[in-house]
């Protein structure tokens, strides 16, 4: 007996397919008040403190024409503080390049005694005021009574002196803008280069480096402009002698409290130089997606 084969089951390629009903999106959620409540706030806080005092010293800058900005920017005076400034805080900042990357190094990848002391002491210089750091390296470095006295070696009053005061104040930034890079991405990539037999080097240049740029360059972002700006302890150790040892923010603070012309002028310099850093950096950074 042969069974007969039941012909295959035809459709109708004409006959439209139901395959349900679409997947609808959630409906969103109305804005609350209390958003835009809190956006006020956060907009009017950040305002007052940060973008009225600017623009008051942006428009008294303008107010007083260009005049008689150029003639503040081209006084010997304040070419000097500004030839001084760039020198003091390049110097500072390439310190804390060079600290920072080999402190983040040490805090990320090691594991050892007093490590939980040492990361307290970095963040000591955001709370120590800065005066009382001039006053520590005058009697550390100062001719009288300092460890360097009886050596004729002149640190306070000088470069050396307002160096070592901006890059105690400016120590943790870049340390702190390196660390939490390094701990989010690991050991893996370098010990699969050591494995393939790079050394010490070649997974710095080629494996940590790229890893930290960014961080690296929002870091020293900070300290440029934490070294730019410092006042205090500079103003201790320095002795604020006027062609000497003067630097922008000193001049601004004494021509301010004279009543004479080029405060204002000389502030737009420290503001401009830190937002074109700052500026520049957010546009040059890739989307977090491809960072």
């Amino acid at each position: 007996m042969v069974s007969q084969i039941a012909p295959a089951a035809t459709t109708d390629r004409s006959t439209p397919i139901d395959l349900g009903e679409a997947p609808t999106q959630p409906p969103r959620r109305p804005r609350r008040t209390g958003t835009y409540v809190l956006r006020g706030i956060a907009i009017g806080y950040v305002g007052v403190l940060v973008l009225v005092p600017l623009g008051v010293v942006l428009w008294r800058t303008i107010q007083q024409g260009l005049g008689t900005f150029w003639d503040t920017i081209s006084d010997p005076t304040v070419v000097h503080a500004i030839v001084l400034t760039g020198v003091v805080a390049g110097i500072a900042v390439l310190l804390n390049v060079v600290f920072g990357i080999g402190m983040a190094l040490l805090l990320a990848r090691y594991r050892f005694p007093g490590r939980r002391l040492l990361n307290i002491l970095i963040d000591l210089p955001l709370a120590v005021s800065p005066i009382v750091v001039g006053l520590a390296l005058i009697l550390v470095y100062g001719q009288e009574g300092g460890w360097l006295g009886g050596l004729g070696v002149q640190i306070i009053y000088s470069i050396p002196g307002m160096v070592l005061a901006t890059v105690f104040v400016s120590l943790p930034l870049v340390v702190r803008a390196l660390v939490p890079v390094l701990e989010e991405e690991g050991l893996d990539q370098e010990l699969a280069a050591r494995s393939l037999g790079a050394n010490a080097r070649q997974c710095f240049r080629r494996i940590t480096l790229p890893t930290i740029k960014w961080a690296l360059a929002y870091g020293v972002v900070l300290s440029l402009a934490r070294a730019i700006g410092e006042f205090g302890a500079v103003k201790v150790v320095s002795g604020n002698v006027i062609g000497q040892t003067q630097t922008v923010t000193l001049l601004v603070d004494e021509r301010a409290e004279q009543f004479e012309p080029g405060a204002y002028q000389a502030s737009i310099l420290l503001i401009a130089v830190t937002v074109i850093c700052i500026v520049g950096v957010s546009l040059i950074h890739p989307p977090e997606g491809r960072s």
